[in-house]
């Protein structure tokens, strides 16, 4: 009954938002007083030399055609996914709110929308998208009018030739050149309903990136095809069977720097508006070195020279301003990817996030250097009735399999010693460790349905680069935390600075202390030096931690100096495969990641004086630790004359000395 009460509601409020709306504003619901949106200008993107970077493409930018220049196939497909009752309605559809709003009852929740291509057209061309009733009604008022005034071939040429189909392709045609390579009317039924399909949400069923998301959607809108009586189920099984072959077009081949590029896209999106970007005529000056840019994808290219090798992706920060200076990828075989791998995929980060453990430790005055545990395998019981093989435990071990006995905190990290730092985190606690990373820049979600698993430690929960890099920033400006900066400056269209929005501005706090984050650089420099890292090591003072996920899926170096923190991934970007044998070794961040950081930094830094990590005014003071209650307590693999059990102990009274063994990879975690 309720459900019936909210349809025969939305049924009478759009009868009064589409007739008698008309009534109700007037003269002023005019389409003759209203002015369209303008084609403006391009919106110009510049490095920070000047140079440019490329355009965003502005209204006059798209290729508009007629409805001759486009396939039937496109005109059909979009009607049916879109707006079904479109020749049959005045501008507002009633029977299509109605149906929306069963199915929307039906989910428990917004399912399916009940705007109708001419309301579509009207908010763009004519009014803003806020979401209030009094806009909605105008926007009812409006479509009316326009059903009145224009024909329906005109309304659905024109919606064609305005909507956002992704990957900067406004308009079919743009579309049809950005992802087949062709022009709009030489679209055959399978690509028109492909594209159909991609304004509801471009971004969420990206061909590019998400192909089976984008080929379920062509199914739904052939779907609807067929219960429209568009096309009979012969030509859908047919059509269905045949598939969709992409071919990406050279349309915006002059754009340098593509990653960097959509990220500052999306930066101002998010400042102005995606029209007032794509036509506001806007001068952008952004942070990135192109010099840096060359150097990044040299090093990786010199690195990763073979086509079946991995992707790698770099990101480099200024720790004094956050200004980005550096972001490239290479995709072997994919050079057009349009996927940022660098602020949008999210990864395992491997024992590099043990370094956030380290500083929520640091910072809680537990002493690297005079707190023990034990270097054996652990299995954390969560349950008593368990195993290891279904997940029931977390059972933990070395990258090696080789265990050291009694180990301080600092011995353990140069090792990367899973089972100590799986202790560590249990006794820090695993909401801290989240805390402190959060605090440090890490900005992707770290939690697991609320929770925060012990794993985190470990590096179990993805993030993307561009939070790696931010957060080490942050150690390497002394504790201070700078939000990443990609815009230095913006002129409008005027020709006038926009000072309101605070570009180039350095956003700083502090986010941990400068005593913390000494103790910590000091061990992650010498970790360059002697431990998992000394692939990255160079002539001047550097600091860094390597991170393997499991299996060598993903493999990273984060490392910085005074003057740049920067981050490097590797890893396949159809999936976490496995890179058990590439140039014929199994990779982990001590290898290619440590090679291809200082292949950057070296020539990036090449002419500058070395800087010093600075010395705090205040170091961290001490205090008593007991190591808690899941903690080893005695080493189960020492001899009988050797063993202690003192549980409340920070350091036992004599540690037995590590055994020998060679320390082979970076000591990174297996099931975890």
């Amino acid at each position: 009954m309720i459900a019936v009460a909210a349809i025969a509601a939305l049924a009478v409020a759009a009868g009064v938002g589409g007739g008698a709306a008309v009534l109700a504003y007037g003269s002023s619901c005019d389409l003759a007083s209203l002015r369209s949106v303008r084609i403006g200008a391009n919106t110009f993107v510049y490095a920070a030399n000047g140079s440019l970077l490329g355009s965003i493409p502005a209204e006059r930018n798209r290729e508009p055609v007629t409805a001759a220049g486009m396939s039937l196939s496109i005109r059909k497909a979009t009607i049916a996914i879109e707006d079904r009752r479109f020749f049959h309605h005045g501008g507002v559809d009633i029977e299509g709110i109605a149906r929306a709003a069963v199915a929307d009852v039906r989910a428990g929740g917004i399912v399916e929308g009940g705007s109708t291509i001419t309301q579509q057209l009207v908010r763009n061309l004519y009014i803003s998208r806020e979401q209030t009733v009094q806009r909605k009604v105008k926007e009812a008022c409006l479509a009316t009018k326009l059903d009145r005034a224009w024909t329906k071939q005109r309304i659905l040429t024109t919606y064609l030739n305005q909507v956002y189909y992704g990957n900067h392709a406004y308009g079919i045609e743009a579309a049809a050149r950005t992802y087949f390579s062709k022009p709009a009317k030489k679209l055959t039924l399978s690509e028109a309903a492909l594209l159909a399909g991609l304004t509801q949400a471009p971004s969420i069923y990206d061909p590019f990136t998400v192909p089976a998301r984008a080929l379920a959607r062509r199914q739904e809108v052939l779907e609807a095809m067929v219960d429209t009586g568009v096309i009979t189920q012969r030509i859908y099984r047919k059509t269905l069977a045949a598939g969709v072959t992409l071919r990406p077009g050279r349309l915006y081949n002059e754009i340098r720097e593509p990653y960097f590029f959509g990220y500052v896209r999306d930066k101002l999106i998010e400042a102005y508006g995606a029209g007032q970007v794509r036509s506001g005529g806007l001068r952008v000056y952004t942070t990135i070195v192109p010099r840096y840019q060359r150097l990044a994808e040299k090093a990786i290219r010199d690195t990763l020279n073979q086509p079946t090798d991995p992707a790698a992706a770099l990101i480099s920060i200024s720790p004094k301003t956050g200004a980005i200076r550096a972001m490239a990828a290479v995709v072997p075989n994919r050079p057009k990817n349009q996927f940022n791998l660098l602020s949008q995929a999210r990864r395992q980060p491997g024992s590099t996030f043990k370094t956030f453990v380290l500083t929520a430790a640091v910072e809680q005055g537990i002493n690297p250097d005079s707190t023990y545990y034990v270097s054996a395998p652990f299995t954390y019981k969560v349950h008593p009735a368990g195993n290891c093989d279904d997940g029931t435990w977390w059972c933990v071990h070395t990258y090696a399999n080789d265990y050291y006995g009694w180990s301080s905190i600092r011995s353990a990290t140069l090792r990367s010693d899973n089972s100590v730092y799986a202790q560590l985190t249990l006794d820090v606690g695993p909401q801290k460790v989240a805390e402190v990373a959060r605090r440090m820049g890490v900005r992707s979600q770290l939690d697991v349905k609320g929770a925060y698993v012990p794993s985190i430690g470990l590096g179990s929960i993805a993030i993307s680069p561009l939070d790696l890099a931010t957060a080490y920033s942050t150690l390497a400006a002394g504790g201070v935390h700078a939000e990443p900066m990609a815009i230095r400056r913006v002129v409008l269209s005027d020709g006038k600075d926009d000072t309101q929005a605070g570009w180039g501005i350095p956003k700083r706090h502090r986010a941990i202390s400068e005593g913390v984050a000494a103790i910590v650089t000091r061990i992650l420099e010498q970790n360059v030096q002697s431990g998992t890292g000394t692939r990255a090591a160079m002539g001047r003072p550097a600091a860094g931690k390597t991170g393997t996920n499991e299996e060598h899926a993903d493999a990273w170096f984060a490392g910085y100096t005074p003057e740049l923190a920067t981050t490097v991934w590797i890893g396949y970007t159809s999936g976490e495969i496995p890179m058990e044998s590439v140039h014929g070794i199994a990779v982990s961040g001590g290898s290619f990641p440590a090679e291809i950081w200082r292949l950057f930094m070296e020539p990036a830094l090449e002419g500058t004086e070395p800087e010093q990590f600075p010395e705090p005014a205040v170091w961290p003071e001490w205090k008593p630790f007991t190591r808690g209650e899941y903690a080893l307590s005695y080493d189960p693999n020492a001899s009988p004359s050797t063993e202690t059990t003192t549980e409340t102990e920070t350091e036992p009274a004599a540690p037995p000395k590590p055994r020998t063994g060679g320390l082979r990879g970076d000591g990174e975690c297996r099931n975890c």
